[in-house]
Order: structure tokens, then sequence, then C-alpha cells
């Protein structure tokens, strides 16, 4: 070989080098943008526009820059496996982050499983997404089984034990009270849409001289189970209701939501790290402050980008092995995913009680204020 060929194939090698080094690593994911559901995610797709300016801003990953490439499934949740096809075969994305919600996640889940495509579940909290153990799939977001240790840490500070644990009749609530039973004792009391008088249940709760009420259920459920507590003069010991983080909660119990304990997955209140910056820029870029989905969505970048800096590669096998041993601090708290399933086993929400009006994040190990008998109650001015 010349020394003229030597160099040409070297300035050849070289070209081909810088323009792979100006392509944009192409980030595929599906996000609800129309229909129903488009207004619950697009707090997920703002979170993940962040989360790319904040990257390339830095200067991208592996010395390129990100590309966000989104596509809509219209509120069709169906529709996320034949997408996630498009994404990988036709859009040629590198990197795939899961659509919003459980149920298209599984459709998505699929595909990449199939494809050996790596994939970040930031938005399916349901445990039937990881329950067959899948190999490439990861998730980042507060998963609904994380409710269970959370409350049983707080039921033992509280040194209560003697629960009645309601869950209304949906996947989620039931999988959420599941995860809270597993670990205690007792049963799970379940009930319907319909219900507005939970005086049958408040006897039930009496009967079983249960020292705390732990409800799993919509906002509304929640407002009502107050309403029938204040006309029956009700005050368990402990009063939990995941809803009650909703700010509707005490627009419709107005001052009979003070005491009661509730969760939050993401408040931009919260001392987690990164969390600050995190507000700021997305204040900046949407005129708003983030919602959980937004939380979500840079969370799931988050991972991402540190388990592709961690691989140092795009190689799919790679990439799979990093996020089974990684373990990363985001602005939803710390994620670990179990490597054999791919599932979150580190984030938890964050336990909140109501005071003047908003739900105050507890302080870490520390008991709750106690859920106070009507007659003790203050009128707040």
């Amino acid at each position: 070989m010349t020394s003229w060929t030597i160099r040409f194939v070297f300035l050849w090698a070289l070209g081909c080098a810088n323009a792979l080094s100006q392509t944009p690593i192409v980030v595929g994911a599906v996000i609800t943008q129309t229909g129903a559901q488009a207004p619950d995610a697009e707090g997920y797709r703002a979170g993940l526009r962040v989360w790319e300016d904040e990257v390339n801003a830095a200067g991208g990953l592996l010395g390129r820059k990100i590309e966000l490439r989104l596509l809509d499934d219209g509120s069709n949740a169906i529709r996320n496996g034949a997408l996630y096809e498009q994404l990988i075969q036709d859009e040629h994305a590198d990197l795939l982050i899961g659509p919003f919600g459980t149920a298209a996640t599984l459709l998505a889940a699929a595909v990449a499983e199939r494809s050996r495509r790596v994939m970040i579940n930031g938005a399916g909290p349901g445990g039937n997404v990881h329950k067959r153990t899948p190999r490439y799939v990861f998730q980042t977001g507060i998963p609904y089984k994380a409710y269970g240790p959370v409350l049983r840490e707080l039921l033992q500070r509280e040194g209560i034990s003697r629960l009645y644990i309601l869950a209304r009749d949906d996947t989620a609530s039931k999988e959420m009270a599941e995860s809270l039973r597993a670990l205690t004792s007792g049963e799970i009391e379940i009930y319907g849409s319909d219900m507005l008088d939970f005086t049958p249940l408040v006897k039930k709760a009496q009967a079983l001289n249960a020292e705390a009420w732990i409800a799993f259920g919509g906002t509304r459920d929640a407002a009502d189970m107050v309403r029938t507590f204040h006309r029956l003069r009700y005050a368990p010991r402990l009063f939990f209701a995941r809803a009650a983080s909703d700010p509707k909660f005490p627009q419709l119990v107005g001052q009979d939501a003070e005491f009661t304990l509730t969760a939050i997955e993401y408040d931009a209140r919260l001392a987690t790290p990164g969390n600050d910056q995190f507000v700021k820029a997305f204040s900046a870029k949407w005129n708003g402050a983030p919602d959980k989905a937004a939380a979500d969505g840079y969370a799931a970048g988050t991972v991402l980008a540190a388990a592709v800096r961690q691989a140092g590669s795009l190689d799919q096998e790679k990439l799979r092995q990093a996020l089974g041993a990684i373990e990363v601090d985001t602005v939803i708290g710390r994620q670990k995913m179990n490597p054999a399933g791919g599932d979150q086993v580190a984030a938890r929400p964050a336990l909140a009680q109501i005071f003047g009006g908003r739900p105050a994040p507890l302080p870490k190990d520390e008991r709750s204020a106690p859920y106070p008998a009507w007659s003790e109650r203050k009128v707040i001015r």
C-alpha cells in the first residue's frame, strides 16, 4: 500500500468519525399528545424536553448531541406496539424511553424485548410490566408496590398494628393496598366507584377496633370518607388517604382535611438531588412548576444518560448490564433497578401530612401528628 493510499484511508476514516460525531443520538419515545389523556401526559413530554436541553448544553452523550424523537399514540394505548416498531425500524432510534401509562408500557415493552432493545420504563408503575422478568426493560418511576414498605415503616414508628385497609376497585389501588397487606396482617376491603356513604365500612372498622384507616382510591373517595367520619364523629388514631395529596381534596372538605396523612411521589418543594435546578430550568422553559409526570420524564432521562456514560457505548447489551448495576440519584429519589427483572427497588413516595390546607412532607423517620377527635379540633382562621 502506497503512502498516498494510506493517507487517503486515514483521511476517509477520520472523515467518517467526524461525521458520526456530528450525527445526533436519537432517543425515541411515544407520548400521548392528543386525545383525552394528553393533559395527563403533557408534563412527561415537557420533563423530557428539559432533560434534552440540559444534556445538550453539557456537551451531549459520548460527544454527540441527543435528539428526542416523539410519536403520538392519540390516547390509544394499543397503538404503542406498532409505534415502537416504527421508532426502531424507521426512525432509527438509538435509545428508547417508554410511553405514559402502564397499559401503553406493556405493549412497548413487548417490542423492546423482542427486538432486544433497552427501554426505560419511566411512567408505567404497574407491576404487570415487570411480572415476566423482562431483560431489556428498566423501571425508573415509583412503582405501586413501593407504598407497602413506606407505610409499614410509618406504622411501626407509630406502634400501630390493627389496620383497616381499603382499596377502590381498580388495578392501581388494589396493587398499592396489596403491597401493604403482604407486609402486615388483615384483609383488604374493596369498594366500588359508586360508594358515597362510607358508614357501613366505618362500622366494620369500629368492630375490628382498627387503629389505622388506610385508603387507596380517588380524591372524591377520600373526601367522602372524611365527610362520613365527621358526621359519625369517627376518628381513627391514624388516617391515610393516598389521594389526599391532590390539591382538590382540601377544596372538597375544607378544614376537615387537616391531619390527614398522604403520600407525595413528587413535589417541587422536595429536597431531592438536583430538584432545585430542575424546577428552575422547567419554570424557565415552560413558565410553570413541574408536576409528577414532568419529574418522571426528567428522571427517566437522567437514568438513561447515566447508563450511557457508564457503558461508554450505545451497545444494547452493555447498556443492559449498566442499568442492572447502576444506582442514580434523581429528582424523584434514589434509583436502583433489579437486574433480574428491571423493576424499581429503591424509589419511594414521601409521606406527608396536611397542615394549613397543604400536604407538608414528614421529616424522615419522624412520627406523624395524631389524627384528633372531632371535639378537639379548632377552627383555623
